[in-house]
């Protein structure tokens, strides 16, 4: 269909958990022919949600993507976890679309996760349509979304369709332009006159979405003031450029369980998103620009790695120009590493089908997995090497101390792992040097949990999981001196090493700094990084509880040597005691991380989590109200905030989301740090 790609569309189905867009999905392959029913979530028996993690939790927990027809132009859809926990990798989702169907629940409409979500994905100034979704459930209310979309997310909205009736009643949709009521009947669509009730709230509506077309368009504000009569294709022209520009958000109602608006949505997609020859230009790493065309150098970004049931492994790709066939070879221009590509396919859910045609910008297709082919990457012609420009990925959370159950399951464990960081990259795996611990990093506690079920059922490992350790540091408290001397006789050669230095404390977050005041000398200056090198290993093993000595500096001021017996070892060594003397002396303290949090909460819940985080020990830094939202930031001990995610589920009922960053390392209060010193002697004498 490379001579109807004017007509293609490609978009991303984004929303809060609930919102009903895996069932949008469904709905649309049903209305287009690609499923001859539709799958209901609560039946674990979606197209979209296949994973059985996602029959199980109800939700989708990883994008999902498919292909159809409608009017003879083939679209694209991806559709995206609404739970923060599985949004990690939304950012790429975003990129390979041209188009956002933004979803609300018709019931809550705008919550607080929306907040955030909007603000992440309006960043990528996609054209945008609005999709008031479970209009036929209770307290279900179109003009709350609206005032919400106004308000709170500061969306100038075009409203297309208005409800008529709601919840048991909602029984069809007046389209405002044409003031004509739609009545859903059977499946079907029958065209009547709008209730009488409505009659004057449509005029309204009416008047409301003319000014807001006008207004982003001269000629149609002119004849608009002056009175002349405007034409249906005259708004529909202005409404697309304004939606395109990313001024206007076309907004409608609908109820995708009950198959109620799929025909209005379907074709507003296709009047009003963009071709993937209309979008702007690609952006490259370097700052290049890729202009979409079919004639254009090929080039391609692996949006997701998905797995199969079969367990291989499957790359997900947007062309973002050119033509794209299998059996090409082709450059993975991330890595600087030549391909060759086997047979394109179709993907709908779970399920491939060969693509026997080539395919041009816009098109969603997968490939088996190639070795250096991750999520991310971008392939492009050897000729015309184009590398796309990623956005940031959200920070982790929340992380997990993972260990095999057994160790059978210790050879299986990194490769099983490996397998789950490749199929989502907002997971990350890393060992920590001060606790010891390989630490699994994920966007919540439900996130580290399900990758674990997947890595289970899949690899039949057994994987335990527990709280991480906490990695303190310690520090020095006061400046004192000492001498570290090794002195080792045992018959022919010996050892011979002998410092004196001076530490003291640094500001926090300055870090270690070794200063050479050897004068005449005393200890030859091929000695002197071993006594630097000795001082840092002392400094990593720590002096009160084991944990790293960081923000100090050493000055080494004297010493001697041996002729014969000196050496690197015999220095090392003796700048590792006289560091040991030293911070003993100067008196050494504990430290613990201290996180950055943003927390957004309805109003009501304001009191509670600012109690909670001073129970916490946390300390508020400030906190902004706006249009029923209040965002906290707040510095709060790690220690006290590993389960934070969970905890602020519970007390707000699902409706609170932060983010956490490291800030810095404070010192312990006195408490603190005697029951941690506790700790580890109690770990020592039982180990």
């Amino acid at each position: 269909m490379l001579d109807r790609i004017d007509q293609q569309r490609t978009y991303v189905l984004v929303g809060c958990s609930g919102t009903g867009k895996t069932s949008i999905g469904e709905m649309i392959l049903f209305n287009t022919g690609v499923t001859n029913r539709m799958g209901k979530i609560e039946s674990g028996n979606t197209v979209l949600d296949y994973e059985p993690e996602e029959v199980k939790k109800g939700g989708s927990i990883q994008a999902a993507f498919a292909v159809y027809t409608w009017q003879k132009a083939r679209h694209f859809l991806i559709d995206t976890p609404g739970d923060p926990n599985f949004q990690g990798e939304l950012p790429y989702q975003v990129l390979a679309a041209d188009g956002i169907v933004y979803v609300l629940d018709a019931a809550n409409g705008v919550r607080p996760q929306d907040r955030k979500l909007w603000r992440d994905v309006s960043e990528f100034k996609l054209p945008t349509i609005v999709v008031v979704n479970k209009m036929d459930r209770e307290r279900a209310d179109f003009d709350k979304a609206i005032d919400g979309l106004k308000e709170i997310l500061k969306i100038k909205p075009a409203v297309l369709f208005y409800p008529i009736g709601k919840e048991d009643d909602f029984r069809g949709v007046v389209d405002v332009l044409k003031k004509k009521a739609l009545f859903f009947k059977d499946n079907k669509v029958e065209t009547g006159e709008i209730p009488s009730d409505l009659v004057d709230k449509i005029e309204e509506i009416y008047e409301m979405t003319v000014e807001n077309i006008a207004e982003n368009d001269e000629e149609l504000m002119e004849k608009y003031l002056e009175g002349e009569e405007i034409k249906e294709e005259e708004f529909l022209k202005g409404l697309r450029s304004a939606v395109l520009k990313g001024e206007l958000c076309a907004v409608l109602p609908i109820s995708a369980t009950s198959n109620k608006g799929a025909l209005q949505l379907l074709s507003t997609i296709q009047n009003l998103f963009p071709s993937p020859l209309e979008r702007a230009p690609w952006i490259g790493a370097d700052d290049k620009e890729l202009v979409p065309s079919v004639d254009g150098p090929m080039a391609a970004f692996v949006c997701k790695t998905l797995t199969t049931p079969f367990g291989s492994q499957l790359s997900v790709l947007r062309v973002l120009s050119g033509v794209f066939k299998s059996d090409m070879q082709v450059l993975n221009a991330t890595k600087d590493t030549k391909e060759k590509i086997g047979q394109i396919q179709w993907i709908i859910g779970k399920n491939q089908e060969p693509c026997k045609e080539e395919v041009g910008p816009g098109a969603i297709v997968c490939i088996a997995k190639l070795k250096s082919l991750s999520t991310g990457d971008t392939i492009s012609s050897e000729k015309e090497k184009f590398v796309l420009k990623l956005p940031p990925l959200q920070p982790q959370l929340i992380s997990f101390a993972v260990k095999a159950a057994t160790k059978e399951d210790e050879d299986k464990i990194m490769t099983a792992l490996q397998k789950l960081l490749d199929e989502d990259v907002s997971l990350k795996l890393e060992y920590n040097e001060d606790t010891k611990e390989m630490l699994l990093s994920g966007m919540g506690q439900m996130h580290i949990e399900m990758a674990v079920e997947k890595l289970r059922r899949r690899n039949k490992v057994e994987v335990k999981l527990q709280s991480p350790k906490i990695p303190y540091k310690e520090t020095i408290v006061g400046t004192a001196e000492a001498q570290g001397k090794y002195k080792k006789q045992t018959g022919g050669r010996g050892q011979y090493g002998d410092c004196w230095i001076r530490i003291s404390p640094k500001k926090r977050g300055e870090g270690y700094e070794f200063v050479n005041k050897i004068v005449g000398g005393v200890i030859p200056k091929q000695y002197i990084p071993a006594v630097d090198q000795g001082i840092r290993e002392a400094a990593q093993k720590g002096v009160l509880a084991g944990f790293p000595v960081i923000d100090f500096k050493v000055e080494l001021y004297d010493g001697s040597y041996h002729s014969v017996d000196s050496s690197d070892l015999a220095f090392k060594i003796a700048g590792s005691l006289a560091f040991k003397k030293a911070a003993e002396k100067a008196g050494v303290t504990l430290l613990e991380p201290i996180m950055k949090v943003v927390i957004s909460v309805p109003d009501e819940y304001m009191g509670d989590i600012i109690g909670d985080l001073s129970s916490r020990r946390g300390k508020v830094l400030g906190y902004e109200t706006k249009e029923g939202i209040t965002e906290i930031q707040a510095l709060v001990p790690l220690a006290e905030i590993l389960q934070y995610a969970s905890d602020l589920t519970s007390m707000t009922g699902g409706q609170g989301v932060f983010t956490m960053e490291f800030s810095h390392y404070e010192e312990c209060p006195p408490q603190v740090k005697e029951k941690v010193l506790a700790e580890v002697q109690a770990q020592k004498e039982e180990g």
